[in-house]
């Protein structure tokens, strides 16, 4: 699943601000990569005013990898580091999690969070209300390819 902050914190309280911590969120337009364990389900639930999430495509996770990944030292993800860790290339690193055989947290020396850029051409809704209610927050489902590609 693919987590992205759509809005700030003013005037929220104390433990979601503790939650999107957690979740690695810690500004505007970043997203992250999570499974659906019951606990991380919880915590999409506390902040949904201020995150939206949905199932990512292996397609998309590739090319957050490839766009947006970074290691410390803010150098992009490349070929030669998944060979490094023992992949054949970026796209069998996505695949690997795609298929949840390694998580994006546990990769050595890559930071666990995409800095995003806002929409192309905008929100379609207001982020202040829920995606079923015609806004942006909230649970989208397969939806959040195309939010990701737009903010790439």
């Amino acid at each position: 699943m693919a987590v992205v902050r759509i809005r700030g914190i003013v005037n929220v309280r104390k433990e979601v601000e503790d939650t999107l911590r957690m979740l690695n969120l810690q500004r505007n337009c970043h997203a992250t990569l999570i499974d659906d364990r019951p606990s991380f389900l919880g915590m999409l639930r506390k902040a949904q005013n201020i995150v939206t999430w949905g199932e990512v495509s292996k397609e998309t996770i590739s090319l957050l990898l490839k766009k947006r990944g970074r290691t410390i030292g803010d150098t992009p993800l490349t070929d030669e580091y998944a060979k490094k860790i023992g992949y054949k290339s970026l796209d069998d690193l996505a695949d690997a999690i795609y298929n949840l055989k390694v998580m994006l947290k546990d990769l050595p020396g890559v930071k666990p969070v995409f800095r995003l850029h806002p929409p192309r051409k905008g929100f379609k809704g207001s982020i202040k209300k829920s995606y079923r209610a015609g806004g942006e927050a909230g649970y989208r489902g397969e939806a959040i390819n195309d939010l990701i590609r737009r903010m790439v």
